[in-house]
């Protein structure tokens, strides 16, 4: 395992602002929710050109992360109603 993380280049990862930008897009567009405005095509936006993997990334933490938010509201509204 530790030899498998040492062959990963950890740091290349998001060490642009191209990469940063398409992992933001993705990441608030679940979020927010926002609808995808963004498909795997050679037509994409200027700014996601090569960073589709950020952005893929970036949707998937979001959709974890909105999940975690809609469970703990849950959570504090069934503590309240008690």
């Amino acid at each position: 395992m530790i030899a498998m993380l040492k062959a990963t280049k950890l740091k290349t990862l998001l060490n642009t602002p191209e990469e940063w930008h398409a992992f933001v897009i993705g990441f608030f567009e679940v979020l927010c929710p926002w609808p995808a405005r963004y498909e795997k095509c050679d037509s994409c936006h200027t700014s996601l050109k090569g960073e589709e993997h950020y952005y893929a990334a970036g949707r998937g933490i979001g959709f974890v992360a909105l999940l975690l938010i809609l469970i703990g509201l849950a959570k504090l509204v069934e503590t309240i109603w008690r």
